[in-house]
């Protein structure tokens, strides 16, 4: 349904004495690759936020396939194959410039009421942006 891409090289302080990519990094990697996402499709977290929605994490899976190394440039992925109600599924992944899977996983993001922290339904506005329903150009005028 929607689908983006982030790039950016492994930073020196990332890596361990060896030169390879801590594994707790993956997990940043994905909310890069999720901020793209969001500002890509014209509702960034801050907006939404604004709205007063906000979007906590509710789990993280990750799978390490292939370790990056400092010097290495990695493309993040993030994926969502289907309109959020409750709850917002994304598919994420990690490459290498060689196009080796470093890791992959998912994310689940809820949607909370800034102010009182309950539970809400998905932003109706983030909702049509991914099924294609509203144009980022039109979300960005309202």
């Amino acid at each position: 349904m929607i689908h983006s891409e982030t790039s950016f090289p492994v930073r020196y302080y990332e890596t361990d004495q060896m030169g390879i990519v801590h594994h707790s990094n993956y997990v940043r990697y994905f909310e890069c690759a999720r901020n793209a996402l969001l500002n890509e499709i014209g509702y960034p977290i801050e907006v939404c936020e604004r709205e007063g929605v906000m979007i906590p994490i509710v789990s993280v899976e990750c799978r390490y396939k292939f370790s990056a190394r400092m010097g290495d440039t990695l493309r993040a992925v993030a994926e969502v194959d289907k309109v959020p109600l409750a709850k917002l599924y994304i598919r994420q992944a990690v490459y290498n410039q060689d196009g080796e899977l470093c890791a992959e996983g998912s994310v689940v993001l809820g949607f909370i009421d800034a102010h009182t922290r309950r539970p809400v339904r998905c932003p109706e506005k983030l909702s049509k942006l991914i099924s294609g329903e509203l144009d980022k150009n039109k979300a960005l005028d309202k």
